[in-house]
C-alpha cells in the first residue's frame, strides 16, 4: 500500500483532464451523435477508472467508492466509503448512486459485509443501496448485517420507514427482496439501528469484539435534513465520516478527536451563500475543525461542479486552517493510516 501523501496537484490535474473528456463527449454528441456512436462509446469509457481493489491480509484500508454528488457532471460516483479490515470488505458508509458499480471493481464481497451506515436518505447517499441487497442474494451471507441511519424528521423517512418502504412484504417498492428483514430463504437479516434525535451526542451503533470494531454514530446538522456521521474504530485506527454538514455543531470536534483518517465533504466553494451554507460548512471551516479535533490527515470529498471548478483555492483554504496532510479522494483510490 503506497504511503499517504498530500495529492492535491494530482487530483486537480485529473479532475481539469475528466472534465475537458466529458465536454468533449457532450460537444460531439450534439454535432455527431448519429454518425459515430461508437467512437463516443469508447471516448467515455476511456474516462472509466480501472479495476482495482485495497485487499490486503492485515490492517485497515479506507477505499472510496464515490467521490462526487448528486449531479452526473464531474465523472465520479456519489458518495460511498469502504472499509476493509484485514482483507475482508466489512464496512460501507453510504451507498449513493454510482456506489454499485464502484463495489464490484473494488471486489467488494457483500458476503463479507458486517455494517452498513446510510448517513442520510439524500439520494446520492443512498439510492444504490436496493441494488446492493439484489446483488447480495446471490451471495452466501447469511449472517446479520447491522444497518443505521437517522430517524425520521420533515419529508425524510426515519431508517426503519425506509427499509419498510423498500421491503415490506405487501407493497414495498422491492418487495421481492422482504426476506432481508427477517433472514427467510437464506437471505441474510438487516438489524436496524434507528439514530433519533433524542439519542446522545455519540451512540454505540455496531461492535465486534473478535475484530475488536467499535463504530458510533452523531446526529450532524445539514439543514432540514435528518443526518449522521460515523466514527469506525479498528484496533488502533479510528475513521471518521462527516457526512454532509454545515459545521455548526461544536460537537463532532470532540466526535472526530484524533481521527487517524478524517473524511469531510466538500461540495460547495468558499463564497457560497444561502442555502449552499445551510447545508455544507465551506472549506475554510473543513480545514478549522481538523485542525480542532487533531486529525492526522484531511480527506475531502463528495465533490460538485461548483467546487471542483475552482479546487485548487478552495484546498488553499482549507489549508490555512489545518496544517496537516490534506488529500483528495478519488473513485476506488485507497487510504491506509498504518503506512502515514
Amino acid at each position: 500500500m503506497p504511503k499517504i501523501k498530500n495529492n492535491a496537484k494530482e487530483i486537480i490535474q485529473k479532475q481539469r483532464t475528466v472534465m475537458a473528456g466529458l465536454s468533449k463527449i457532450v460537444l460531439t454528441r450534439v454535432f455527431a451523435l448519429a454518425l459515430v456512436p461508437l467512437v463516443l462509446a469508447s471516448s467515455a469509457c476511456a474516462e472509466m477508472p480501472k479495476l482495482k481493489t485495497c485487499i490486503s491480509k492485515n490492517g485497515v484500508t479506507l477505499q472510496v467508492l464515490g467521490s462526487g454528488g448528486p449531479i452526473a457532471d464531474d465523472g465520479r460516483a456519489s458518495s460511498s466509503y469502504l472499509v476493509w479490515v484485514n482483507g475482508k470488505s466489512r464496512i460501507l458508509i453510504d451507498a449513493g448512486g454510482g456506489s454499485f458499480l464502484r463495489f464490484g471493481e473494488a471486489r467488494g464481497s457483500f458476503s463479507e459485509l458486517a455494517f452498513v451506515g446510510l448517513s442520510h436518505f439524500h439520494t446520492d447517499h443512498s439510492a444504490d443501496f436496493p441494488a446492493l441487497l439484489k446483488s447480495g442474494s446471490f451471495s452466501d451471507q447469511r449472517d446479520v448485517i447491522t444497518v443505521a441511519g437517522p430517524g425520521d424528521g420533515g419529508v425524510f423517512p426515519g431508517l426503519v420507514e425506509f427499509i419498510n418502504t423498500l421491503l415490506n412484504d405487501e407493497n414495498g417498492a422491492y418487495a421481492y427482496l422482504s426476506a432481508y428483514r427477517d433472514g427467510r430463504r437464506g437471505f441474510a437479516k438487516l438489524g436496524m439501528h434507528e439514530v433519533n434525535d433524542s439519542a446522545p451526542a455519540s451512540r454505540l451503533v455496531f461492535q465486534d469484539a473478535a475484530e475488536d470494531i467499535q463504530i458510533h454514530a452523531m446526529r450532524v446538522p445539514h439543514g432540514i435534513v435528518p443526518t449522521l456521521a460515523f466514527r469506525v474504530s479498528v484496533g488502533g485506527v479510528v475513521l471518521v465520516f462527516s457526512s454532509d454538514q454545515n459545521g455548526k455543531d461544536p460537537l463532532f470536534v470532540d466526535f472526530a478527536k484524533n481521527a487517524d483518517i478524517l473524511v469531510m465533504h466538500m461540495p460547495i466553494p468558499e463564497d457560497a451563500i444561502g442555502v449552499a451554507i445551510a447545508l455544507h460548512a465551506k472549506p475554510s471551516l473543513l480545514g478549522k475543525i481538523a485542525a480542532e479535533a487533531n486529525a492526522k490527515t484531511l480527506l475531502l470529498s463528495h465533490f460538485m461542479a461548483r467546487s471542483i471548478r475552482g479546487l485548487d483555492k478552495n484546498v488553499e483554504q482549507v489549508e490555512g486552517n489545518y496544517r496537516g496532510s490534506v488529500l483528495l479522494a478519488d473513485d476506488l483510490a485507497c487510504y491506509s493510516p498504518g503506512n502515514d
